[in-house]
């Protein structure tokens, strides 16, 4: 149905915005269309001017959108912000190195980073909070516990699913593996995960966090050169940092019972 438009009183023009919004599948134009209105009055916006903040209020909703979307599909088991992340607790950790990874350049080419440390010097923290950055910028992320990923590679193989199961760890552009080191994998295991860092090199990048320095982790790839070939696939043009073996979570905790103790 046409509507001549001379003819539109001001509700009817109100009614069909709301109506052509939801056509044409704007709700942030239909949620901020009369405060958009007053403040255009108000400030006395040009028509241009008008249109064009509606329009990028709507842009910048549907990016906040897709990247949501992205870090639910990432797969990461709780929220963590570089903003959050404390390097007065970590003098190891140097922001400049970290804020240059959160500007995504190494994804955009393929590179591979490394956090080696013990528990609780903040490689999680770091591992999830860049893979978040790079979800925000447009990347897809995929995490992953070390010991989950091979179980699920080992049930794709017992399922004859094992090709495709590789093909989508594949496809991600970053692959955040967290906890390597924590388990012995068996060679079976050691090799189906060896098949998805070999699917990834010099195309995709990985990110991995492992409480082992590279030294040890014959004690998770118990086959030598196995071992070997994983670590120079991890490390090959890649950035390593090594988050000591000082834990901020124990010494915050200590902390606390300090001060609860005085208190």
């Amino acid at each position: 149905m046409t509507i001549p438009h001379h003819s539109l009183t001001e509700p009817a023009s109100n009614a069909a915005i709301d109506t052509a919004c939801r056509v044409l599948r704007l709700p942030t134009i239909r949620g901020q269309f009369e405060a958009t209105v007053s403040r255009a009055e108000r400030e006395h916006l040009s028509y241009r001017g008008f249109l064009a903040e509606l329009l990028m209020a709507e842009c910048e909703e549907r990016d906040r959108r897709r990247s949501e979307r992205r870090i639910r599909a990432a797969g990461f088991p709780r929220q963590k912000w570089l903003t959050d992340f404390e390097y007065s607790a970590n003098p190891n950790i140097r922001p400049a190195l970290v804020n240059n990874l959160a500007t995504c350049e190494w994804i955009r080419k393929g590179e591979l980073l490394c956090l080696i440390g013990d528990s609780g010097t903040g490689k999680s923290h770091l591992l999830i909070a860049l893979g978040t950055a790079a979800a925000m910028a447009g990347y897809r992320v995929r995490y992953a516990l070390a010991a989950k990923l091979v179980n699920e590679l080992v049930e794709a193989a017992d399922e004859k699913q094992l090709t495709k199961t590789i093909a989508r760890y594949g496809r991600v552009d970053l692959l955040c593996i967290d906890e390597l080191g924590y388990l012995e994998l068996d060679r079976r295991g050691a090799e189906m995960l060896f098949q998805v860092l070999t699917e990834r090199e010099e195309k995709n990048s990985v990110a991995i966090a492992s409480n082992e320095s590279f030294g040890g982790w014959t004690k998770t790839f118990t086959d030598p050169r196995l071992c070997a070939a994983i670590v120079d696939r991890l490390t090959f043009n890649g950035t390593i940092i090594e988050t000591g073996t000082e834990s901020y979570r124990l010494a915050h905790t200590k902390a606390r019972m300090q001060a609860n103790a005085s208190a």
